[in-house]
């Protein structure tokens, strides 16, 4: 008698065992269930492109906008659908040298939207030249002028790079119409006025006839 209630109360003691260690396996399992059912998703990658604002795009963008990564990065992470956003990729393209590209940019906008986008692409060439590099900026400045043709800073600009690359004649036209407009007595005047004037005096090629330098009052200048 004894042995059988010795064995009974084994077997029962091994019962409730089992019984604990299956639950503490379903327990487990249920856990670890609702732990990735409520596990938040990995956020979202951040680029240029999810940004809504031109100037943020550009900030994002600009270590790319050059000849080799400019048109993989822009195909990928495109500049946002506004006027201002079509004159940050303009400029993105003219500074890796895609004037072309930048162009039609410009030109697949509205009439009305198009000077916008040239203002985007001026402030964003103008510190460059103002730093003193219009031979990089020249082709930039041109373009702007073709969409701005009274900016007289970027007639400024585009005269000095022309001058630059011996353009003379370009580089006359756009240096005479700056001093029309700009009448400051600073650097930029006195800056236009000697390249004139040395364009007169280096005997430019046949054909190229340069006017000579006038005052606005009429005087010539010696």
């Amino acid at each position: 008698m004894n042995r059988f209630l010795y064995f009974a109360g084994f077997a029962y003691i091994a019962l409730c065992g089992a019984i604990v260690v299956r639950e503490l396996e379903i327990g487990q399992r249920g856990t670890s269930s609702r732990v990735e059912i409520v596990a938040p998703p990995p956020p979202a990658p951040q680029g240029a492109g999810a940004t809504n604002s031109g100037a943020q795009w550009f900030a994002a963008m600009k270590p790319f906008c050059n000849p080799v990564e400019v048109e993989v990065r822009t195909r990928f992470t495109p500049a946002p659908q506004t006027s201002e956003g079509a004159g940050y990729a303009a400029a993105c393209f003219a500074l890796a040298g895609k004037i072309d590209r930048a162009r039609g940019i410009i030109n697949g906008m509205r009439n009305g939207d198009r000077g916008a986008a040239a203002n985007v692409l001026f402030n964003v060439a103008h510190p460059v030249a103002d730093a003193g590099d219009d031979l990089a900026s020249g082709a930039m400045m041109a373009l702007v002028l073709e969409y701005w043709p009274n900016n007289y800073m970027a007639l400024y600009h585009a005269g000095m790079s022309e001058y630059a690359v011996a353009q003379y004649a370009a580089a006359e036209r756009h240096l005479r119409s700056f001093l029309e407009m700009y009448t400051a007595a600073d650097g930029f005047t006195e800056n236009a006025r000697q390249a004139l004037g040395r364009m007169r005096a280096e005997k430019p090629s046949e054909g190229l006839r340069l006017r000579p330098l006038v005052e606005r009052d009429g005087a010539a200048r010696p």
